[in-house]
């Protein structure tokens, strides 16, 4: 049995996201998206310079992927990050979307971001526990946000702190490509920290 891996995800893995994604937007309301976004889209954010999107690996097949974006569009937002990640419904239940998040939180902290926040379509009682389980707390929740499937869905943020305290001023944050190139000594060991099946 070939161990599973955690990497970078590149533009030929962009077909395996959308093909992942795809279910979750046809089949249920985790998403509020009504349409699958192409593979093209998913190569222009895997390329996007300034958050991490990575994949992992089970039997050499893209089975899960977990990336991050921008929280708000001010500057002034820019120290925190909204995540989020997808594992094929064939792989649930084997550890893997807690190793994704626990690598992408990790990267995260090397660029620089403080907080990072999980925007969760209820009810949805696995991602619920997956993001408190990983110390995520809930601190907003907005009803009736959105119309999927025939019925009106909430919405609840929830927030974790990847540094504390917070330091005054804050450090820059490093795009991703500026982070990968030089130090990429610091991420290859945080990929290779959960790299086998357990």
């Amino acid at each position: 049995m070939v161990p599973s891996c955690i990497r970078f995800a590149a533009p030929a893995d962009a077909p395996c996201l959308a093909a992942i994604f795809a279910p979750y937007v046809l089949q249920t309301a985790i998403t509020f998206a009504l349409e699958p976004p192409s593979s093209e889209s998913f190569a222009v954010r895997i390329q996007g310079e300034h958050y991490p999107v990575l994949v992992l690996e089970s039997e050499e097949e893209v089975v899960a992927y977990a990336f991050a974006g921008a929280h708000r569009a001010a500057a002034s937002f820019r120290w925190g990050a909204e995540v989020s990640l997808y594992v094929h419904a064939d792989h649930h239940r084997r550890g893997y979307a807690r190793r994704l998040y626990a690598a992408l939180l990790a990267i995260l902290r090397e660029q620089g971001i403080l907080r990072a926040y999980a925007v969760i379509a209820l009810p949805n009682d696995p991602s619920v526990a997956l993001h408190q389980g990983m110390g995520f707390r809930p601190f907003a929740r907005f009803s009736a946000a959105g119309f999927k499937h025939g019925l009106w869905r909430d919405v609840g943020w929830w927030e974790l702190p990847l540094v504390s305290p917070l330091p005054v001023p804050p450090p820059e944050v490093e795009p991703i490509a500026a982070v990968r190139e030089k130090r990429s000594v610091a991420l290859s060991r945080i990929l290779s920290e959960s790299p086998g099946d357990r």
